[in-house]
């Protein structure tokens, strides 16, 4: 499937777990924050500021370019928030195989301040096993996170046993724009796959990269391996495009060997 929307995906939802002393609050209304949710959908985010596991300075901006894969956690989770992070690792693996492990980036956002601090969200990945050059896990500055996920169509409600939210991955193009929003704990590998291959080869490949075209023809020639549950280059394209080519040039070289043939001069013809 190339093109797949947020509204035809079942929402899973995720009661997190303790952090701190949260007050109570009303439950999370979940057909508010769906429609919020998709509301986001082609808003351009702002350049947030924000500090990475390391202690690293980041803007949002700095992202732009390249397909980024927002998701928001709370570090004091104990089984949504990791189970989630740890599937989407795999669903990152997979379409990292299939387009390869530069073509997009990932951040993962604590929204619970101050407990979220990079500190926590470094230990947060240590203990998901995540370790990927193009994978961030980011606090937000401080008054920073309401903002940034209320952008993001992020809704969340303090809860007796943590917060209460919806387990949303968010598809910010090239542009800094909101695309999609893939919502469970768990979902299909091949649908994140194919979003991002839809995000990638949307836009213009800059002239004379020809690592861009060698990416572009290996983003274009995969196709989805339903027995396998992986993409593979369809080597039938490439029969196809050669044996096109060659029928092309076939009918070039006629034509053009024709239009010479008439263009010869006759020979003259002597006289008796």
């Amino acid at each position: 499937m190339r093109r797949f929307c947020a509204d035809t995906l079942v929402a899973l939802f995720a009661l997190g777990g303790a952090v701190g002393l949260v007050a109570p609050a009303a439950a999370l209304d979940y057909d508010a924050a769906m429609k919020e949710s998709q509301a986001a959908i082609g808003r351009v985010v702002g350049d947030y500021a924000l500090t990475d596991s390391d202690g690293r300075r980041v803007r949002l901006a700095d992202f732009r370019g390249k397909p980024l894969l927002v998701s928001f956690i709370y570090t004091g989770c104990s089984q949504v928030c990791p189970t989630t992070t740890k599937f989407l690792d795999q669903a990152v693996r997979q379409s990292a195989g299939a387009l390869g492990a530069n073509a997009f980036n990932v951040v993962t956002v604590g929204f619970n301040l101050p407990f979220d601090s990079p500190a926590a969200m470094r230990q947060f990945a240590k203990q998901q096993g995540i370790d990927r050059a193009n994978w961030r896990f980011l606090s937000p500055d401080p008054g920073v996170s309401p903002g940034m996920t209320s952008a993001f169509g992020f809704a969340h409600e303090a809860s007796a046993s943590g917060f209460d939210h919806i387990a949303q991955l968010t598809l910010v193009d090239a542009d800094g724009r909101i695309a999609r929003q893939i919502y469970g704990d768990t979902f299909d590998p091949a649908l994140l796959t194919a979003a991002l291959r839809e995000a990638i080869t949307g836009g213009a490949a800059p002239a004379g990269a020809l690592r861009n075209v060698v990416d572009r023809v290996r983003l274009l020639c995969s196709v989805y391996d339903p027995l396998t549950g992986k993409y593979r280059l369809d080597y039938a394209l490439f029969i196809e495009l050669f044996a096109g080519l060659t029928v092309l040039g076939a009918i070039a070289h006629y034509l053009t060997r024709e239009w010479r043939r008439q263009r010869r001069p006759a020979p003259s013809r002597a006289g008796t």
